[in-house]
Parts: structure tokens; C-alpha cells; sequence
């Protein structure tokens, strides 16, 4: 059966072209939502809409996503990706500083860039260790968000790596800028996160998910936005975006998760303020701890001076 999802235009999206709320609302690519308007995929209000068309508050959007068994076969495409920087690179890793609008790896629905794609352009021979289409992929970050990500190109470093993310020994550091100031401004989000029901791409907190632990720090306080430094115990899919969401503090850009999007459009964020500003680990090869980080890319950092101003 097809995979159709509805959702009510809000009104903060008033005016937008579809292919931005697709974007916005379903958490795909810009690039895929006109993809999808393309193939008849998406309606307005029960007619066919085109990419361009533009949606008003309160209007039925549905869009028909392909089934795995009409998704063609996953595979990593060598594909160049502008704006992939490589942080470090030796024979057992390669650390990457992704860019917004690329996957980690393939998936069903993806058709983007994706970090093994560029990889792969490079000339990189990463890790043969898990499925086919993540090779090398320890941890991943959303297409959404931006920063450093690292990926194996031995099998030790898999192993060893792969274990410690398992036991919580990888210091991986966020910065996020969220709605409103948080109280405490020092403080744990202890809840577990699982799959909404009826929201294949979208998460919540819930009884029945898995354990996740987010620690956060207030960096600097604005008008109506707060800068965070966040520290993650655990690594589950949308851990930050839900777990500030679920306190009422949804992430700058982010209305799947509750955000404002006005405040968003104000600021020209055309995604969530989420960047992975440091990472740090026991190296797999050499054993000795090593640390990378990332600036914030120009979107986010013109969008706090846009604060700051």
C-alpha cells in the first residue's frame, strides 16, 4: 500500500510554495518535495498541486511517498558534495564536516547527496562493515542538520568505534539555538524517545521509546531565542529537536517539532539552528584521544546576527 500522509497547512507556512512546506512540514529535501509535486505525488486540498503552487493556512496537504518495493535498489552513488569538508582523514578514519541538505548514507525516499556519495567522488575506500548502504557509518547526523560525522575506513576502526558509541564514550557537542529561555538554564532531559504512531519520520517523547539523556548549558540569551550547548549521553533519531520540543524550547527552523516559523522566515532559516560544533574520541588505531570542531555555517551564523543586531 502507497504511504500517504496529511497534514493542515499552519499558519505560519501562509503564502509558502509547496515545495518549501513539504520541506518544512514532512522533514524532506526542498529538492525531493519538488520531486515528489513532480510525479503527482502531492495534492492540495485533494487536486494535484505542482512545486511552485502556493499553499494558504489551513489547506490539506497529502503527499503519496513510494513504497520500498517501488524505491529502486539502495546504493551508494559517487556523487561530489560542495561544501563537505574533510576535517581529518588517516587510514582508519576519515572525519567530514557535513553541510545542511545531504543524508548520511542512501535510504528510501533520499535522492539527495549523501556524505558516503561524496566520499566515494573523492576517491575514499571506506569500511565493507554493516549493510551495504552505511559502510563505515557509526553515528549519522539529519539531513537537516549540519556538522562533524565521522566514518570508518578499516574494519578495526568500525568495530572499536561502533562499540563506543554503544557504551556512551564519544563526546559529541551541539550547539542549538531554541525558542524562548530555558529554566533552569543549566539543566538534564531524562526521557525516552519512540516512533509517533501514524508519524513514520517524526519522534516523541513517549513511555514506550528508547532511554535518551540530553544535557544542555544556556551559552547566550537573546530576544526570544537562547543559544545552547548540548551534550548527548545517548544518540537517538531527532534526540536534540524533541527532546527541547518536549520542554516547550523547539529548535529555531524546526516546526515539524513546534517551532515558530515566522521567527524562522525573520531570521532566513530554512531549517533547524542545530550544528555539531565538536567531536571527540578515543582514536581506534592509536588510542589516543582526539578531538575535531566545526565553525557555524554561514546560514547559522548570519541568523545570529540577525539576533544580535
Amino acid at each position: 500500500m502507497p504511504d500517504t500522509r496529511t497534514l493542515l497547512v499552519p499558519d505560519g507556512l501562509e503564502g509558502e510554495r509547496v515545495d518549501a512546506a513539504l520541506a518544512r512540514l514532512f522533514g524532506v529535501s526542498r529538492t525531493k518535495g519538488a520531486e515528489l509535486a513532480a510525479d503527482g505525488h502531492v495534492q492540495v486540498n485533494h487536486r494535484a498541486a505542482g512545486k511552485s503552487d502556493r499553499v494558504s493556512a489551513g489547506d490539506l496537504l497529502e503527499v503519496t511517498l513510494p513504497t520500498p518495493e517501488e524505491s529502486p535498489t539502495l546504493a551508494v552513488v559517487a556523487e561530489p558534495v560542495p561544501g563537505m569538508t574533510i576535517v581529518h582523514d588517516d587510514e582508519d578514519i576519515v572525519v567530514v564536516d557535513k553541510p545542511v541538505g545531504v543524508a548520511a548514507h542512501p535510504s528510501v525516499g533520499w535522492t539527495g547527496p549523501t556524505v558516503l556519495g561524496g566520499l566515494a567522488a573523492a576517491g575514499y575506500r571506506i569500511s565493507t562493515s554493516g549493510a551495504p548502504e552505511r559502510q563505515g557509518i557509526v553515528s549519522r547526523l539529519d539531513v537537516g542538520t549540519s556538522g562533524l560525522m565521522v566514518v570508518c575506513k578499516s574494519e578495526r576502526a568500525y568495530s572499536v568505534l561502533k562499540r563506543a558509541f554503544k557504551e556512551r564514550r564519544v563526546d559529541k557537542t551541539y550547539h542549538t539555538l531554541v525558542q524562548g529561555l530555558p529554566d533552569p538554564l543549566v539543566g538534564t532531559i531524562d526521557a525516552p524517545i519512540g516512533r509517533r504512531p501514524g508519524a513514520e519520520f517524526k519522534f516523541a517523547v513517549m513511555d514506550s521509546g528508547k532511554p535518551a539523556v540530553t544535557h544542555y548549558q544556556l551559552l547566550e540569551a537573546f530576544p526570544h531565542a537562547s543559544l545552547l550547548e548540548v551534550h548527548l549521553e545517548t544518540g537517538r533519531t531527532h534526540q536534540i529537536r524533541v527532546h527541547m520540543a518536549a520542554v516547550r524550547h523547539p529548535c529555531v527552523g524546526d516546526p515539524m517539532y513546534g517551532a515558530d516559523p515566522v521567527l524562522a522566515k525573520k531570521l532566513g532559516l530554512e531549517r533547524q539552528w542545530l550544528h555539531a560544533v565538536g567531536l571527540g574520541f578515543e582514536h581506534p588505531g592509536s588510542g589516543e584521544y582526539v578531538s575535531f570542531e566545526s565553525p557555524y555555517p554561514q546560514d547559522l551564523q548570519d541568523a545570529l546576527d540577525r539576533l544580535g543586531g
